[in-house]
């Protein structure tokens, strides 16, 4: 199978000669402009050459053309930190502006994608990190919750204010994104449809509107994945959202293993190597097993191997290797 007839299989839930797999993780010192970060992106493809790829940007993209300033690490095991940030109290909510997708760093994401498009010739798709719009307005803060969670008791007419620009924003710049040659986008919760951070009810009213008006836009795209983060998640509540496949940290506590997903969802199911413990720390012998624990428990169809969020920048290059090989040492059951 060529890599694009594979992924649409899996994503079917038809039989796939073997499992597509890929890995992803943060280039800190790359991330910085559009061509060093389409270099990156594409290294990281063809060294292990991966069936599809995440882009894996610096998360403040979505924040920065809002006012934004970050000073960047010279530490490749080290993101860059907030030096100014858009929201310091409620009333800047109401600051907010809907912003032009082909400008400033929403633009430079842009010409990384046609870049990455160019490189890839075809070959494989790849699907655009876009954070939900929660995610986004913890990002306005310096990434801190809790105002936003203050925001959310005390001025949630403010925040939804906010929130509606941020969702206008992102709609036409996922749209933009497919455009640029994308094959969909990888639309990122960050921690918050969780129990550790709202209640369901609250990830209702302040997280569910939003984020389906995203995903709708870009309904039409061949392969959208919803990364649902962290631990204690509502996999069930974002289940049903429109996407292709759903992702998620199965080794987390508080989640569905990865066969217990894909029995809760009718969607194909993506993860299963932990990027926190055995990816980094572990022994290629130990991230091959739980590669094969991910595919005997989901009979290897509907499925595609891949980290539950981004991968440390330090992960040893032979454990990326011991993936490939034991997704590749012979066919999915």
């Amino acid at each position: 199978m060529e890599k694009r007839e594979r992924v649409d299989a899996a994503l079917r839930g038809d039989e796939v000669d073997r499992v597509p797999v890929s890995m992803w993780g943060h280039s800190y010192l790359k991330e910085w402009s559009a061509e060093d970060l389409a270099e990156a992106m594409l290294a990281n493809y063809r060294t292990y050459d991966w069936d599809y790829m995440k882009v894996n940007p610096r998360a403040s993209y979505h924040v920065e053309d809002w006012g934004a300033v970050l000073e960047r690490s010279n530490d490749p095991n080290q993101g860059p930190t907030f030096t100014t940030v858009p929201v310091n109290e409620p009333a800047d909510w109401r600051r907010l502006r809907p912003l032009e997708p082909d400008r400033g760093v929403l633009g430079e994401q842009l010409a990384a994608l046609r870049l990455i498009r160019d490189g890839l010739g075809g070959a494989a798709y790849f699907i655009q990190t876009i954070f939900s719009p929660l995610s986004i307005a913890k990002y306005l803060t310096g990434n801190h919750a809790e105002p936003v969670k203050r925001s959310i008791a005390d001025a949630p007419d403010a925040l939804r204010v906010a929130l509606e620009v941020i969702t206008q924003t992102f709609v036409t710049y996922t749209q933009a994104c497919l455009e640029a040659g994308a094959s969909g986008i990888f639309f990122a919760t960050t921690g918050w449809a969780s129990g550790d951070m709202l209640s369901e009810e609250e990830y209702r009213r302040f997280g569910v509107e939003y984020d389906l008006r995203v995903l709708e836009a870009v309904g039409h795209a061949p392969f959208n994945v919803l990364h649902n983060c962290g631990a204690n998640i509502y996999f069930d509540l974002l289940s049903a959202y429109p996407v292709r496949a759903i992702s998620w940290a199965a080794t987390l506590p508080g989640n569905p293993t990865l066969g217990e997903g894909k029995r809760r969802t009718a969607k194909a199911v993506m993860g299963g190597v932990s990027e926190k413990a055995t990816l980094p720390n572990g022994t290629p012998e130990q991230v091959a097993a739980e590669v094969r624990q991910a595919i005997e428990e989901t009979e290897g169809r509907r499925v595609l191997i891949a980290p539950g969020c981004s991968i440390p920048p330090r992960t040893p290059r032979a454990n990326l290797e011991a993936v490939a090989a034991a997704v590749r040492a012979g066919p999915a059951r």
